[in-house]
């Protein structure tokens, strides 16, 4: 399959936005695939899915004032925002490992494979009774001998821990959750109540003065509130004190936001949520599927505290089909539908090939970004509720959709290669270097005022 102009896709995403048409004149795209060791176009994705958030955030911009401003994003600069975990420092060291010693990729006794995700303690110890087996990736493969890859996928899914059996394209597309993900669109952003149009709040910024309440773990929809921080957003992000983290991560994708920490499991801790429901703009969520709407902050009902909110949801098989409602990473995506078979036979490769970044994870985030300013722009125009929808399925799709490209020996960048990308700021764990935003925007430069903090630092309250 040919690969898709990056320009196309990027028309593509904005077309299924609802985007004026001549939203595009305003974007420069500069730069060429190969950007990293990839069969498949992920600098493209990167490109278009940064691209399209900035784009969001320009179209905010002429609500505001009448007028539109130049943005432009280098393919290069995008592809290292899209490993920016992987370049981060503090006080000039790496900051800890983000992956457990057993997580993974395995053969099971039918000569297949299966990748295991054990980095939350609960999904470790989980797994580790599953398998009834020690921590070790020893004593791991020899207790995978006795299954078979997709009756322990299954297993593990019913017992709540996060494995996929790796599959290629074409079993991908004939199991039913594939089918099903095939049926729906890259991300969806629909009306789910009224309310009046409210315009935007005062501001110099295309985000000043919106409140995002940001609910999410890991790296997709912590990428989404650094998106929308790097506009401007006074983003929050609310953590359980009893939810693990990945401390590395939290500290790449915490720049520019408050961190609170709220217990839901009581009604003190829902009624604070709520509270802050009240004056927020934006919600943000990507826990498993009915996991918040069992303590009461579902969409309709989230609509119904606070009418005109913008609800965002990142789930990660999608909502319809046998796996709407299963836990997942990236990298068990990527395993699931093909994409690191392909990958591998591309290379020449003996196992199951990832792909060089968590390209599903980064682009989510910026496709997540992009529909919270679509519909907020929706908002202040048409008013209502609105609720934008993405799976790391979906977006695997869409990266699969952008077509191969002959990247097999491109450069794999390293820390040096990227030292024109890096800035260095304080934070609440040290001196902090870490990759800056890849959009570049005329009248309204991109930056975060907010420095990254340890989980719980502020209080639950809007400043």
């Amino acid at each position: 399959m040919t690969a898709v102009a990056p320009k196309d896709a990027l028309a593509g995403l904005l077309k299924l936005a609802g985007h004026p048409a001549d939203a595009l004149a305003a974007v420069e795209l500069t730069g060429a695939e190969p950007a990293l060791p990839s069969s498949f176009a992920v600098g493209t994705a990167a490109q278009t899915s940064i691209a399209a958030s900035a784009l969001a955030a320009n179209e905010l911009w002429r609500l505001r004032t009448g007028r539109r401003q130049r943005v432009s994003v280098a393919m290069r600069d995008a592809a290292i925002e899209f490993r920016s975990e992987r370049y981060m420092r503090v006080d000039g060291n790496p900051v800890g490992e983000s992956w457990d010693k057993i997580a993974g990729l395995y053969r099971s006794g039918d000569g297949r494979f299966v990748r295991l995700h054990t980095n939350f303690p609960h999904h470790r110890d989980g797994m580790l009774k599953l398998l009834g087996c020690d921590y070790d990736r020893t004593a791991v493969q020899k207790a995978l001998d006795g299954w078979e890859a997709e009756t322990f996928e299954t297993a593990a899914a019913e017992a709540g821990v996060v494995a996929t059996a790796t599959r290629s394209f074409a079993e991908w597309d004939a199991h039913p959750q594939g089918q099903a993900v095939a049926k729906m669109p890259t991300f969806s952003i629909e009306r789910i109540g009224d309310a009046p149009a409210k315009p935007l709040p005062k501001g110099d910024r295309p985000l000043s003065g919106v409140k995002v309440l940001d609910l999410t773990r890991v790296i997709a929809g912590p990428v989404c509130g650094r998106t929308l921080a790097v506009h401007g957003a006074d983003v929050m992000l609310i953590t359980g004190p009893h939810l693990p983290s990945i401390p590395p991560l939290v500290v790449d994708s915490g720049r520019g936001k408050l961190s609170a920490s709220i217990d839901l499991r009581g009604p003190q801790g829902r009624d604070t949520l709520a509270e802050l429901l009240r004056d927020a703009d934006i919600f943000v969520q990507g826990y498993r599927p009915g996991a918040i709407a069992s303590h009461e902050f579902g969409p309709e009902a989230v609509a119904a505290l606070k009418p005109g909110i913008v609800y965002v949801t990142l789930s990660a098989y999608g909502h319809t089909g046998p796996w709407a409602k299963r836990r997942g990473f990236d990298s068990l995506v990527q395993n699931a539908n093909g994409l690191n078979i392909a990958e591998a036979e591309a290379f020449g490769a003996a196992q199951p090939k990832p792909l060089p970044a968590q390209a599903i994870d980064h682009a989510s985030g910026y496709l997540l970004a992009f529909g919270a300013m679509t519909a907020l722009a929706r908002r202040a125009t048409e008013g209502g509720s609105w609720h934008v929808r993405v799976s790391l399925a979906q977006t695997g799709q869409w990266l699969r959709g952008l077509g191969r490209i002959d990247g097999i020996k491109a450069h794999d960048p390293d820390l040096a290669d990227v030292a024109d990308r890096i800035e260095e700021s304080a934070s609440g764990f040290g001196k902090l270097t870490a990759v800056r935003h890849s959009a570049v925007m005329s009248e309204t430069p991109p930056r975060w005022e907010r420095p990254s903090v340890p989980l719980g630092t502020h209080p639950p309250a809007w400043p």
